[in-house]
């Protein structure tokens, strides 16, 4: 029970550091997954939709083919067709096929008039084809037919067909009893296809019906091997093509796993970057993380330098202070004050940097240049009223620098041109070549050409007889190529005295 409570008594305990919870990465579901799924879903459609069309072209064909048979057969029927002496339809010769002769055979022929009686083939036995459906034109008929289904129907002429059925029926049922006929055909029945066409045959007025019918059971078992066949078929396909879809799946995502163990590679400290090649889809991705991977060092070893260099120019004003106070030297508090302000100083040029480093990899990181450039022209104009500055450019103009970096350039730059100069300040912003330029212009002494290199080292100063900490241009010229931009001294044409340019990359 001790053991149980102690998680829950190690929380509880004030001061005591709170547990680290492992990341859990957020996913929203697996690439190979949807990938095979959208191929799988794609397959059965289309494997779907080609089969059934696949199916009724073939259903057709094979239809049209048994269709033609039995056209044949209804025109030799017909072209031996001719009128009796008493008005009825006789054969001059015979069908050649012998299941016309057979009894239930599936192949059956008879020609019919309304209000006459029927003239059928052998082959019908006791039952008759149905008149058909009433059609006016002379052409050729094709349908499907189940009146032999329930054990046969009779053709009705002139009785009731329902009455007929049902007598034809009883008797044909008794008959078989008496025979022990078995015959499937009969007893199960069957389905027809007919085809069937009017004509009016020579020396007679009657529209004689010549119908030609012959069971679907060759017909339907074609039709189901062919669907067979065509669904195993497609079935196969199917499987291959989803199989073709998860190989290719695998082995598509294969470089996503080779850049995984690189970045593996990367954190175990066996490389610095991806150095292995990856297809055209993926390399750009390594681009961007390899620069990431740079950028990151580029920082990482710029924050050392930068503490380097702090503790660098921290260590002299602290030994000054501490041999003074080894000493109990009479002028300690003044010595503490001024290594302090050089302390400060040092301090806040080194956060300045910093703050630019860490900023530096924004993508969104952007100012408008007018509303920077007016808030420092207000704040230098309360602190050097007898100073006139005056400004020119687009008003929509903006840079990928971020706000408080641009103010602190401009402050330094606008600063140092009211105090150096002689009560006239001048700034021009334009755009070049992806950059916006500022051009800072004063009517001071200016600057010789041999000094403006050196004037940008930190703590140099020109005109001592003026309070400053010498650090203004270092951090403009620092802060400039942080973001990839340019500061450079020259003399001002207009005004007589030192104009510096500063370039700095546009935001588009």
């Amino acid at each position: 029970m001790a053991e149980a409570d102690a998680p829950a008594a190690l929380a509880a305990t004030p001061g005591a550091p709170a547990p680290v919870m492992p990341a859990v990465t957020r996913t929203t579901g697996s690439l190979s997954r949807r990938m095979i799924l959208i191929a799988s879903v794609w397959i059965v459609v289309l494997l779907t939709g080609g089969g059934y069309a696949l199916d009724r072209v073939l259903k057709g064909a094979v239809t049209r083919n048994f269709d033609a048979q039995l056209d044949y057969v209804l025109t030799a029927l017909i072209v031996s067709a001719e009128i009796g002496p008493d008005g009825e339809v006789m054969n001059t010769r015979e069908p050649a096929d012998q299941r016309f002769l057979e009894p239930n055979s599936g192949l059956y022929w008879q020609v019919s008039a309304k209000g006459a009686e029927p003239y059928p083939s052998r082959s019908l036995w006791d039952r008759r084809l149905a008149y058909g459906s009433d059609h006016t034109d002379l052409g050729v008929h094709a349908y499907d037919s189940d009146q032999f289904v329930a054990h046969g129907q009779a053709g009705a002429t002139g009785l009731s067909r329902e009455k007929l059925k049902t007598a034809a029926t009883g008797i044909i049922d008794d008959l078989r009893g008496l025979v022990g006929d078995d015959d499937p055909a009969a007893s199960e029945g069957e389905r027809l296809r007919i085809l069937e066409r009017d004509v009016k045959l020579p020396g007679s007025n009657t529209r004689w019906r010549f119908q030609v019918a012959q069971s679907r059971e060759g017909l339907d078992a074609q039709i189901a091997t062919l669907r067979r066949t065509l669904v195993r078929s497609f079935l196969l396909l199917g499987l291959g093509l989803l199989a073709m879809a998860g190989l290719q799946t695998f082995y598509g995502l294969w470089p996503l796993r080779k850049v995984r163990e690189e970045i593996a590679r990367m954190r175990a400290g066996k490389s610095r970057a991806v150095e292995r090649a990856m297809p055209i889809e993926v390399a750009p991705l390594v681009e961007e993380l390899n620069a990431l991977i740079e950028h990151n060092e580029k920082q990482a070893e710029e924050a050392r330098r930068h503490a380097g260099n702090l503790a660098h120019a921290l260590k002299t004003p602290l030994t000054v202070i501490m041999n003074a106070a080894t000493a109990e030297a009479d002028d300690l508090g003044e010595t503490v004050i001024r290594e302090a302000r050089t302390m400060r100083r040092q301090v806040d040029h080194h956060l300045a940097r910093a703050r630019a480093v860490g900023r530096r990899g924004s993508a969104h990181s952007r100012a408008d240049v007018w509303p920077s450039l007016e808030s420092v022209e207000r704040a230098v104009s309360r602190l050097y009223r007898h100073v006139r500055i005056d400004t020119d450019g687009p008003k929509d103009l903006q840079v990928h620098v971020e706000r408080q970096d641009l103010d602190e350039m401009l402050g330094n730059l606008i600063e140092n041109a009211a105090k150096y100069g002689g009560g006239s300040v001048f700034v021009t912003v334009g755009a070049h070549s992806g950059f916006v330029e500022f051009l800072v212009e004063d009517d001071g002494p200016g600057i010789p050409p041999e000094e403006r290199s050196r004037i940008f080292d930190r703590g140099v100063r020109l005109d001592t007889g003026k309070p400053g900490t010498g650090l203004g241009l270092a951090i403009v010229r620092d802060v400039a190529e942080i973001y990839e931009g340019t500061v450079s001294l020259e003399e001002s044409e207009d005004l007589g005295g030192l104009m510096v340019r500063l370039r700095l990359p546009a935001a588009s």
